[in-house]
């Protein structure tokens, strides 16, 4: 396998930071001559925010920018009969007919992509055997399905997944699996046995599972021989670039957590008590949040939060460097949504991102470009935080400007507007709005 492989082509983009600028839309921008994309590539601030007051609004969003443009993933004709044949419970209602229309079509995309019970990033590139094992495929499809009720689909693709992509060892058949992705696999579990039940998966599945939940814990005590957190890969591009990450850790507990709990509730015998499993957690939870405390800047204004213990150089902006769009696209985001950050230091990096340019319309800029697949991430941290103002602009953001106008389909990347495609068309980015719009019907 070529050592230099990664799921994207990072464009190295170092602008000189600057002040955000207010503006007051494309079509007056236009009208006088001007060109904002400079503007908005350099800007610190979202601008949407300066254009938008009171609770967002989908229509108004939708009025801001050129919509995105760009082929088809699948024939329209194909994904209109998987709608058809969706049988969500409940019935897909959250208030606006493009947002449900976003909803059902990411379902559809689902056995769109998938070949049967077999996963696939994407298409194009991503539809290379080398991607199918990628774990946040199989975690956004489970998470999707299950939860619109989809639940006897989302137990054969998350069975299929076990059997086929956890090795003997519970490493991960795939070029670069982070350490986050460990964890997530084990809150995955919980939460389909949580909403569906454990029909159709948990018999087949335990096994590898435990075989999951045991290699973390491998992980863990040898890091605590040397009192330091578990060090590993963050992403599978930067898989090189590895070291002691807080969303690793972070999601490396809460999958112990739910994995404890999940095997209480099925009365199931894992390899390692329960007991046990619940005592290493809550040490490293504490082992990282104060790793955290001590890395993070004391001033709360101050937005470089580092991902990692080991020092790394401030960078001038959240797109100046490769680890800043890294940080800012993904480490942050998981790091979010595990749960384990207090709210104060939860909403530093909500208020990091918002303040040193790290989105754009409420989707997630990376170097000169958008990159929204880890964005229900954020969207779920967003939530529990109370902050819905900033998640419904983000939501709608990504659904107006992430997905292309009349098909929706959601390339892993796009260009400030007038959007077009960096990337090809990926899973987990398809399926952001039905993993986050749930919430809006409970």
């Amino acid at each position: 396998m070529d050592s230099n492989l990664t799921r994207r082509s990072f464009v190295k983009r170092c602008a000189a930071a600057s002040a955000g600028t207010v503006f007051s839309g494309w079509s007056t921008l236009t009208a006088a001559g001007q060109r904002p994309e400079s503007d908005w590539t350099t800007a610190l601030q979202d601008p949407t925010y300066s254009m938008i007051s009171g609770r967002p609004d989908l229509d108004r969003i939708l009025v801001l920018f050129p919509r995105t443009s760009g082929k088809p993933a699948f024939d329209p004709e194909v994904i209109a009969e998987n709608i058809k044949r969706l049988q969500p419970a409940p019935p897909i209602d959250t208030g606006h007919p493009l947002l449900d229309l976003s909803v059902k079509t990411g379902l559809a995309h689902i056995d769109a992509t998938f070949r049967g019970d077999h996963p696939k990033y994407g298409m194009g590139t991503y539809a290379q055997d080398v991607h199918d094992g990628f774990p946040p495929t199989i975690i956004a499809a489970v998470d999707a399905l299950s939860a619109w009720g989809m639940n006897r689909r989302a137990a054969e693709l998350f069975r299929y997944w076990l059997a086929n992509f956890v090795r003997a060892d519970g490493t991960i058949k795939y070029y670069g699996p982070s350490i986050s992705e460990y964890g997530q696999l084990l809150h995955t579990a919980a939460l389909l046995e949580e909403r569906a039940g454990a029909a159709g998966w948990w018999t087949e599945g335990f096994k590898a599972l435990d075989r999951v939940a045991e290699f973390l814990l491998r992980l863990q005590a040898a890091a605590a021989k040397d009192g330091r957190l578990i060090a590993g890969v963050p992403e599978a591009d930067t898989r090189k670039d590895t070291g002691s990450y807080f969303h690793n850790n972070a999601w490396v507990v809460k999958g112990l957590r739910r994995w404890a709990d999940l095997c209480r509730r099925q009365r199931a015998s894992p390899t390692t008590t329960l007991a046990t499993a619940a005592r290493v957690s809550t040490a490293l939870a504490d082992d990282t949040l104060s790793a955290i405390h001590r890395t993070w800047p004391a001033d709360p204004a101050d937005w470089w939060l580092p991902p990692q213990v080991e020092p790394v150089q401030r960078p001038a902006r959240l797109t100046a460097s490769t680890l800043a769009s890294y940080t800012n696209y993904r480490y942050w985001p998981e790091l979010l949504s595990s749960g384990l950050l207090p709210a104060e230091l939860a909403n530093r990096i909500v208020e990091a991102r918002l303040a040193a340019g790290g989105q754009f319309c409420g989707m997630t800029r990376f170097a000169g470009h958008l990159d929204d697949w880890p964005l229900a991430n954020y969207l779920d941290g967003l939530w529990v935080l109370g902050r819905k103002r900033d998640f419904l602009v983000s939501l709608y953001g990504h659904v107006a400007y992430h997905q292309a106008a009349g098909h929706l389909t959601a390339y892993e990347q796009v260009s400030f507007p007038p959007g077009q495609p960096r990337a090809d068309y990926c899973l987990p980015c398809q399926l952001v709005a039905a993993r986050a719009a749930r919430v809006l019907q409970k």
